[in-house]
């Protein structure tokens, strides 16, 4: 028996080695992703909900411990159970350093000066509200940003640290900083409260922990070379593995045919009639999200793609009947792909869908409440970090502390408690998707600040709220690609067994903390090498500019609730609230309120072949064969994931040091 693996009545205890490991790698990947995304253009290290570099890394750690284990057979450098947790806390910090915040970041603090022209007056109309401790005031810091240091690029990475000017960037960076800890120290809060909710209550399903909890359960078993050699196993990493062998010969020698991933089905679909919603549409071959899609219920898988489809078929049905809105009808929005008026339904199913969450974990809140007065202790402490009593006033003191903030830098009170809901109200709701459906790449349709507006108008706001509060969003609640709040709920249910829980919620604290700041030095330390305009950062560029024109626009011209908005809002509100009726109250009812949510979803674009395959093969097999043939074909989409990922991160190390930049995963 092991002797440094110690169990107690809670549960096995997780070792300090293990946390430290994690944290090591964590950080590791905070420092390489911007060079690797953003220099190179190599596959994304911590694209979406199931990023690559932690898997890539916790695959091949459970392999060398595995053979490691056969050497050494009374000594266990590290158990499944704690390999997990190394996984948990590279997912946790893996997108800080991109789109879950360093990849805008310093853009929105610099946009205002840098890009501001005649044309587009910001210097008449944005910089004026700009509050001096939230943006640098040195011309010099903000052009050596773009242009780069002088020698940069033949300057060593420490040479380059040392030569920032941080004397500009000190005051933005601590009171920007401040604002995000305590956001996520809230974050934190909310989903310990809900932890047992999710866990206990509804014992939610986590499609995107399938892989790594079954590969772990093998290396604890000693059965990681039956799991690693079974048949079905082998024959879903073949084709992956085929596949990308040889598309990523093509990229380097074109000579090299290649099969293709991406058909564009659009031109099939005529521009008007009953089928014109359809004339973008793409099907994309991804094999690790079919995977996914496979590992999903059958009910969440199909209304994914159902939903998709009748979203698409909606907008022609609309032109049949002569509702031919136009764009224009939409206004001013901040929405990272909101294009007509008919996607604001999601507004409506939003808000409806936030209220079933609520009204479904009435009683666990009540009893949230009652303990946090000392009222009572009767819940369970088995699924979290912390007490619920600390997790109440920590959220109750930690959206204090945001309010204040806000308040102070120029947002109105009410507007300040509004802005704050809803940013959290719309997180939530994108948790619970991304969690329960298995969705790795997620994008918001419609921000949270187009609910507002569509609602109270952009009078709501004073002009310097509506900067505030747009500049905020677009920091940490609108590109949720990378969202942090679905990566602590996947952390929380990888580590609700353990007995030292309050030893991995410090390490979790400081792998935040830690990942921030290192994230923020190695984007600061790539832009002043290269200078930023010579970076792969158009995208970034381009929705950062978006949000200030926007919000210059509405200063100028204020925006009044919409009647054709509104009544999409209402149409979304009522059709979320029968779907959410019939989900709870008809047991034979096939589809899942969730799909609906993603209907207009960019993201949804390149999954919904996945999850048309995913939700196909389930019903099939459970069907002819029940769960016999389910738990033996599910090693074949396992596969497929495995072996996705594995290249993926085979490509990007060629791509990190032999330049190139083939793409395995979306981009």
């Amino acid at each position: 028996m092991d002797d440094y693996v110690k169990t107690t009545s809670a549960g096995v205890r997780i070792r300090l080695r293990a946390v430290i490991i994690g944290l090591l790698f964590a950080l590791a990947i905070c420092a390489v992703t911007p060079f690797n995304n953003v220099y190179r253009q190599a596959t994304l290290l911590g694209g979406g909900h199931f990023p690559l570099a932690p898997f890539y890394v916790l695959t091949w750690l459970t392999i060398l411990v595995g053979i490691g284990r056969k050497f050494f057979r009374n000594r266990t450098l590290l158990t499944g159970g704690e390999l997990l947790i190394v996984w948990a806390m590279m997912l946790l910090v893996s997108g800080i350093a991109y789109t879950g915040l360093a990849r805008t970041f310093f853009i929105n603090l610099t946009a205002p000066f840098h890009f501001a022209t005649m044309e587009n007056q910001w210097v008449e109309i944005i910089q004026p509200l700009l509050p001096e401790a939230l943006y640098p005031q040195s011309a010099a810091a903000i052009e050596g940003l773009y242009n780069g240091l002088a020698d940069g690029r033949q300057m060593g990475w420490m040479d380059i640290a040392l030569q920032i000017p941080w004397l500009a960037w000190a005051k933005p960076l601590l009171v920007w900083g401040g604002f995000i800890l305590v956001t996520y120290f809230v974050m934190i809060c909310i989903v310990n409260i809900l932890a047992h909710q999710a866990l206990a209550n509804e014992r939610m399903n986590f499609p995107l922990l399938h892989v790594p909890q079954l590969m772990e359960e093998a290396l604890d078993e000693n059965r990681l070379g039956h799991f690693l050699g079974n048949r079905f196993l082998l024959m879903g990493m073949a084709i992956p593995v085929f596949l990308h062998l040889l598309n990523g010969l093509n990229y380097y020698y074109p000579g090299i045919p290649q099969i293709p991933t991406l058909v564009y089905a659009g031109s099939y679909f005529p521009n008007t009639g009953l089928f014109a919603g359809f004339v973008r549409l793409k099907i994309y071959f991804y094999p690790a999200f079919i995977g996914f899609a496979f590992l999903t219920s059958k009910q969440v898988s199909l209304s994914f793609w159902f939903f998709f489809l009748l979203g698409g078929l909606s907008i022609g049905l609309l032109g049949l009947f002569g509702y031919n809105i136009p764009v224009a009808a939409l206004g001013v929005t901040f929405g990272p792909t909101l294009r007509r008026p008919e996607e604001m339904q999601m507004i409506g199913a939003f808000v409806v869908f936030f209220l079933f969450l609520f009204w479904l974990a009435r009683s666990h809140f009540l009893d949230v409440v009652r303990q946090a007065l000392g009222l009572n202790d009767t819940i369970s402490q088995e699924t979290q970090w912390i007490s619920n009593r600390v997790s109440f006033w920590g959220v109750v003191s930690g959206s204090v502390i945001l309010v204040l903030w806000l308040t102070h830098f120029g947002l109105p009170l009410l507007p300040a408690l509004v802005v704050l809901f809803s940013f959290f109200m719309f997180t939530l709701v994108a948790m619970r998707v991304i969690c329960q459906g298995g969705v790795a790449y997620f994008t918001l349709t419609a921000a949270p600040l187009d609910g507002i507006i569509c609602l109270f108008g952009s009078q709501f706001f004073t002009s310097l709220g509506l900067l505030l509060s747009a500049v905020v969003q677009k920091v940490l609640f609108l590109d949720l690609r990378e969202s942090l709040m679905p990566s602590l709920l996947h952390a929380k249910k990888l580590s609700h067994k353990p007995g030292n829980r309050r030893m991995i919620l410090g390490f979790v604290l400081a792998a935040l903390i830690s990942g921030v700041v290192v994230s923020m030095l190695s984007m600061l330390s790539l832009c002043y090498k290269y200078g930023l305009r010579e970076l792969s950062l158009d995208w970034a560029t381009e929705t950062t500019l978006s949000v200030y024109d926007k919000v210059r626009t509405l200063a100028e011209v204020p925006m009044a609730p919409n009647h054709w908005v509104l009544s999409f809002v209402a149409v979304g509100a009522v059709i979320m609230l029968i779907m959410v009726f019939c989900y709870h109250r008809i047991y034979w009812w096939p589809l899942h309120p969730i799909g609906y949510l993603t209907a207009f979803s960019s993201a949804m674009q390149i999954l919904w072949v996945s999850f048309f395959i995913g939700w196909l093969t389930n019903a099939v097999c459970m069907r002819y064969g029940g769960v016999v043939l389910y738990k033996q074909v599910r090693f074949f989409f396992i596969g497929l994931i495995i072996g996705d990922f594995l290249m993926g991160g085979s490509w990007a190390i060629v791509g990190l040091f032999g330049g190139g930049n083939y793409h395995v995963l979306p981009s």
